[in-house]
């Protein structure tokens, strides 16, 4: 792989990071943030023993598991 092309990868992969974060911050602070693929809302659903914290739209095309210890 050519340096280049790591650094394209790897700015890629920080910008959608980046994102994904600032996506989460705003479902957490209560804001209506809808899907960019299928325009529904996205929820958040609280860790409990069966199911692992995340953030998702009702189609599953966001789907964003949180670590939340």
């Amino acid at each position: 792989m050519e340096l280049s092309s790591l650094a394209h990868l790897q700015k890629q992969s920080k910008k959608s990071f980046n994102d994904q974060k600032t996506l989460i911050k705003k479902v957490l602070a209560g804001k209506e943030v809808k899907c960019r693929h299928c325009q529904q809302l996205l929820q958040f659903e609280l860790k409990t023993e069966a199911v692992t914290a995340k953030v998702y739209c009702q189609k599953g095309c966001t789907d964003i598991e949180l670590d939340i210890s």
